[in-house]
């Protein structure tokens, strides 16, 4: 039996007279405050969501492997819907129903689309960049620095130096940079006054697309930024440019070294012209 005990004199009146008329209730009575009986219903709120919550008999727990994979072909694999996804997965020997691959590859928030990073990556093997930087040599003079680089292995097709930059100059370096036959489709570029009409017509003539990018916004050419600033880096902030020859030699020393050597974390880190493993000794 349960008494409640408070801090008014009516409980103990209560108690009292129940003890006098019923002097049994002694041994089976429990006296408690307020807060006890708040942690007593606490604990058994607790305890019966526990019993209500536990495991039985159904469908067996999907592996968290399975729903990793669900959610990660669904993400790759954008325009695949719950049916598609479902026979990849029993091709490749899960066996789950599809109800349980819609209700783990997530919802999407708006239309099936590739992304421009998917986009970017399909179109990259057709896509080359141009970029002209300044360099400063011994006696305080400017020597323009041209670079080349395909988008699709971040190779650095051509790198070549002048102290006089001119359109037919520059015209002159994509003729030398792509043959005929491989001409890229597109050609990213900033808009500067150098790519002129020479410039634009030879790439008509080579039948490459002039693609220029918006007008202060470097960052829509970034392979080739990012280029020169390996350069920079890597490079010229070790050494003083005596003259045009020399910084020539030192561009093509790297540009070796960039393609052959130099691995790159957006190649699985490789070089851009893909080297065997050497195994260490």
């Amino acid at each position: 039996m349960l008494i409640y005990f408070g801090s008014k004199w009516e409980s103990w009146v209560i108690f009292l007279l129940l003890y006098r008329f019923f002097p049994s209730l002694r041994g089976s009575a429990i006296i408690f405050r307020p807060e006890t009986l708040v942690r007593w219903h606490r604990a058994g709120f607790r305890a019966f969501w526990r019993w209500k919550s536990r495991r039985r008999l159904g469908r067996p727990p999907i592996q968290p492997d399975i729903r990793a994979l669900v959610r990660r072909i669904a993400r790759e694999n954008p325009l695949w819907v719950a049916p598609h996804i479902h026979g990849e997965l029993l091709k490749l020997g899960i066996n789950v129903a599809q109800s349980t691959v819609a209700k783990y590859m997530g919802r999407r928030t708006g239309p099936p689309s590739q992304g421009w990073r998917t986009f970017l990556r399909n179109h990259a093997p057709h896509i080359a960049a141009i970029d002209l930087f300044v360099v400063p040599t011994v006696d305080f003079k400017l020597l323009y620095a041209l670079i080349i680089v395909r988008l699709e292995r971040r190779v650095l097709v051509l790198v070549n130096a002048t102290a006089n930059p001119t359109a037919r100059w520059v015209s002159q370096q994509i003729t030398e940079a792509f043959p005929w036959n491989e001409a890229p489709r597109y050609l990213i570029r900033d808009r500067d006054s150098i790519y002129g009409l020479v410039f634009r017509r030879r790439l008509g003539a080579m039948g490459i697309r002039d693609r220029p990018i918006a007008f202060r916004c470097p960052w829509q050419n970034g392979y080739a930024e990012r280029l020169i600033g390996s350069i920079r880096r890597e490079c010229l902030d070790h050494v003083v440019v005596l003259g045009e020859q020399h910084l020539r030699q030192m561009l093509s020393e790297y540009a070796a070294y960039y393609n052959t050597a130099r691995t790159h974390l957006a190649l699985n880190k490789d070089a851009p012209v893909s080297r065997k493993t050497t195994p260490g000794r």
